[in-house]
């Protein structure tokens, strides 16, 4: 059994190596600095938006864990061609975008989310392809969060306050054409995990 389980993933490999889009991780465009640590990925803009000489900057966080949508499951079956536009399995995670001015002690957090039904419907007017979900300020530098900071649910938010809070995140860069290329750097950092899952996979089976 195996030896079968074996063999079926080295030809799982080949095939995933021979889908995967992107070799190397794609570049997100407007000086984002990429750190990666496992399944968890970094994006880092050094005084984003502040003023020459005030130092800031903005970081968002995201981890590719659990970020497909479950419906991604309908493969074209062998012998139907599987038309190139067809989103392959895309990864749209959940990211954090922490917002930093030097001369304060806090850190303006937004936790953000590509809604699940705005993918793909396009036609709207120019609708964003992120939503903010959650605000809230933490202490900067500290790396456990506190239950206990208030945190802004955008539900129930005045309309022109959740707009003033998109704008600030797109004049620091975080807009429309930053979320589309973190979805693509997602998708990629996910589809190299799991070949690297696959291969690991591969070596724990052939263990004796």
């Amino acid at each position: 059994g195996d030896k079968a389980f074996a063999q079926f993933l080295t030809d799982e490999i080949k095939e995933e190596k021979k889908i995967q889009k992107h070799k190397a991780l794609p570049k997100v465009s407007g000086g984002w600095e990429l750190e990666v640590h496992g399944t968890e990925a970094k994006l880092v803009r050094k005084g984003a938006g502040e003023e020459e000489g005030r130092g800031g900057g903005i970081t968002v966080t995201f981890n590719i864990n659990n970020s497909i949508p479950p419906s991604a499951d309908d493969e074209p079956q062998e012998g139907q061609k599987a038309d190139e536009q067809e989103p392959d399995l895309t990864s749209t995670p959940n990211f954090v975008v922490e917002v930093i001015k030097d001369d304060t002690k806090q850190t303006l957090v937004l936790d953000c989310h590509y809604p699940e039904d705005e993918v793909g419907n396009e036609g709207e007017e120019e609708s964003d392809i992120f939503t903010i979900r959650e605000v809230s300020f933490q202490p900067t530098g500290e790396s456990e969060w506190k239950d206990t900071n208030y945190t802004l649910n955008t539900d129930s938010l005045d309309w022109a306050l959740y707009d003033h809070l998109m704008d600030f995140l797109a004049d620091r860069g975080v807009d429309n054409t930053f979320a589309d290329e973190l979805i693509e750097l997602s998708t990629a950092l996910e589809h190299q995990e799991y070949i690297k899952f696959l291969e690991d996979l591969k070596s724990f089976v052939k263990c004796q």
